[in-house]
C-alpha cells in the first residue's frame, strides 16, 4: 500500500484504534484530557470551545463546497462569476471566514485537469472544503502531486485519458482554490440539491470525480 493510499479515505491510523474499556479512540481520549486541563487552567473558554466544535461540525465543510458546485452546474450565470470572482460569488452563499478570504475556482474540462496542493503547509480552503484530510497534509503528496500528478491519481482510483493536460496549483496563505469539476453525465434532470450530494471532497480538490450517491435506506 502506497503512502498516499495509506492517508487517503477510510484508512484507519494507529490513533483512530478503540481505547480499551471506552468507547472513544486513544485520540479523542486526548483532545479530552487536554481540553480539559486548560479549561481548569483558565486558558480556555468552555463557550468558546462549543463555538468552535459546533462551527467545525455543521456550519464549515464540503457540503458548503458541494452546495457551491451544484449551483454552478445548474446556473450558468453563477458559474461563470465563480470563475470571474470566487470569493464574492463563494460569499454570496453565506460561506466566509478564516481561510476563505481569497478564492479562486479552477474549473475542469476534456482537455484540462485541475489539482490543488498545498507544498509548503496544509493551506486549504476551510469555508467551503472543512479541514483539510490527513493526507493533503502529508509529505507524500505534497511533493508528487507536483512532479507526478497522473501517478497520484491512479492511487485515489482513477485515470485521465493521456491527451489531458494537467494543471497543479500551489494553495497559499494568500489564495485557496476550489475546483469545478465537471458535471457528471446523466444528472441534466436533477435539481440543486440532489446535484449537490453527487459531489465529493476530493473532486474538489481534484483527486477524485463526482460520485452517484448511495441510495437512501428506508427505516423498517
Amino acid at each position: 500500500m502506497s503512502d498516499l493510499q495509506g492517508n487517503g479515505p477510510g484508512h484507519r491510523h494507529a490513533d483512530d484504534h478503540d481505547h480499551q474499556g471506552s468507547p472513544l479512540s486513544e485520540m479523542e481520549l486526548r483532545v479530552r484530557a487536554l481540553e480539559s486541563v486548560l479549561v481548569e487552567k483558565g486558558y480556555v473558554d468552555p463557550k468558546a470551545l462549543d463555538i468552535l466544535i459546533e462551527t467545525y461540525e455543521h456550519k464549515v465543510g464540503p457540503h458548503n463546497g458541494a452546495r457551491v458546485v451544484a449551483k454552478a452546474w445548474s446556473d450558468p450565470a453563477y458559474r461563470q462569476w465563480l470563475l470571474d470572482d470566487a470569493t464574492a460569488a463563494i460569499a454570496s452563499l453565506g460561506y466566509t471566514g478564516r481561510q476563505g478570504e481569497h478564492l479562486v475556482a479552477l474549473e475542469n474540462t476534456p482537455a484540462v485537469h485541475n489539482m490543488v496542493v498545498c507544498t509548503l503547509c496544509s493551506c486549504y480552503p476551510w469555508p467551503v472544503l472543512g479541514l483539510p484530510p490527513v493526507w493533503y497534509k502529508s509529505a507524500p503528496y505534497r511533493s508528487r502531486a507536483v512532479i507526478d500528478p497522473r501517478g497520484v491519481l491512479r492511487e485515489f482510483g482513477f485515470e485521465l485519458p493521456a491527451e489531458t493536460e494537467f494543471r497543479v496549483w500551489d494553495s497559499t496563505a494568500e489564495v485557496r482554490y476550489l475546483v469545478l469539476p465537471m458535471r457528471p453525465a446523466g444528472t441534466n434532470g436533477l435539481q440543486e440539491q440532489a446535484l449537490a450530494e453527487w459531489v465529493t471532497r476530493d473532486s474538489m480538490i481534484g483527486t477524485g470525480l463526482p460520485t452517484m450517491p448511495e441510495p437512501k435506506r428506508e427505516l423498517a
